[in-house]
């Protein structure tokens, strides 16, 4: 038996979300009955490093498996690409130690979500946020620097998914334009269930003049999930990397 990881990316728009869920099309599902047959029709579980909601995409996605079948990561990699429908795309494929693990080894993740500020376009509706009106981006820029460090994200955080621990560090931030589309960038530790949506939909009321940079210094003091903006839609974001050592 061998294990493997592998990287890859998907267009979550007909997926309810990329977790395995009982009579429903996912991800995980999809990737699993590909390996199924790899595997010589021998179950195969995948484990992943993150498990992104309905609507949200991935550039760079890792997860790990383990094979009974011998088969080197190229024909791997072909193999799978040949099986999988053609919005889940494997990048690459390779043979890790037996101790790996695809979720507790990773470091950091980064996700970007990306808002059209100009004109509707209903090419990109399905992977783009379709905002369309103009944000003030230079105050996003200023704003977004109050998520970076190590902070309690209670208040961001999907009100059916509290843990324990909401404690996540965010290491770095970052907001760009191009061609009237926002591009919002954080790099951390971990992220909860629905954090990044909720932070940016903060950022997007900061940007729109509904609520003041310094308020987000006070959603977190509140502890609050009501305090915070209201929850950004799924098609803008995407889960762009993972980090290991």
């Amino acid at each position: 038996m061998k294990r493997y990881l592998i990287s890859f990316a998907y267009d979550a728009t007909n997926y309810h979300g990329y977790q395995k869920q009982p009579n429903l099309k996912t991800v995980q599902s999809e990737i699993e009955r590909a390996l199924f047959e790899i595997n010589n029709n021998k179950k195969v579980i995948i484990h992943s490093a993150s498990r992104t909601d309905k609507g949200v995409h991935a550039l760079d996605q890792k997860a790990h498996f383990d094979l009974d079948v011998t088969i080197t990561p190229y024909k791997l990699k072909r193999a799978l690409n040949s099986k999988l429908p053609n919005d889940i795309h494997i990048n690459n494929a390779e043979e890790v130690n037996n101790d790996f693990h695809a979720r507790y080894l990773a470091i950091k993740k980064e996700y970007v979500y990306i808002l059209n500020m100009g004109e509707y376009n209903p090419i990109e509706r399905n992977i783009v946020y379709q905002y369309n009106k103009k944000l003030d981006t230079e105050e996003i820029k200023k704003a977004i620097k109050y998520f970076e460090g190590e902070h309690d994200f209670i208040s961001f955080v999907s009100a059916e998914d509290k843990k324990d621990n909401n404690i996540r560090t965010i290491y770095e931030t970052s907001v760009k334009v191009l061609n009237d589309k926002l591009y919002i960038r954080f790099v951390g530790s971990g992220f909860l269930k629905y954090q990044v949506r909720n932070m940016v939909g903060t950022l997007i009321e900061v940007g729109s003049g509904k609520r003041k940079k310094e308020d987000i210094a006070s959603i977190f003091k509140a502890k609050d999930r009501r305090k915070a903006g209201k929850t950004a839609k799924p098609e803008g974001l995407y889960l762009s990397k993972v980090f290991y050592k």
